[in-house]
């Protein structure tokens, strides 16, 4: 494998631990499951707050909506693989994001 593949699989692989690390902390404060529907409360400042936490939780809640409505639903195999693709895209850039953020953490410390 080349070390551009594995640096991609690895952001994956970060976008998605984010994502669940957030989401279930957020679940464990709030005593509900995260949601889009964060980005819908009255108050205009804690929906402007809840953008940047729902940006690095929507790989989770877009997995975790597919596979209960697979379940739940009967959904379509070509729904859930469409749904899939583009949770793992959206992880491979949050992931990419925070690495890179992480990066210019450690060199700012050096």
């Amino acid at each position: 494998m080349s070390p551009e593949s594995i640096e991609s699989f690895l952001a994956l692989a970060v976008g998605f631990s984010f994502a669940g690390l957030i989401s279930t902390f957020y679940q464990l404060l709030a005593q509900r499951p995260a949601s889009f529907r964060l980005l819908e409360q009255d108050a205009r400042m804690a929906s402007v707050a809840a953008v940047p936490f729902v940006v690095f939780a929507a790989p989770f809640m877009i997995m975790r909506n597919t596979l209960r409505g697979r379940v739940i639903q009967h959904r379509r195999f070509e729904t859930v693989m469409i749904a899939t693709v583009i949770a793992g895209l959206w992880s491979l850039m949050s992931g990419t994001c925070l690495i890179m953020a992480l990066e210019a953490v450690a060199t700012a410390m050096t």
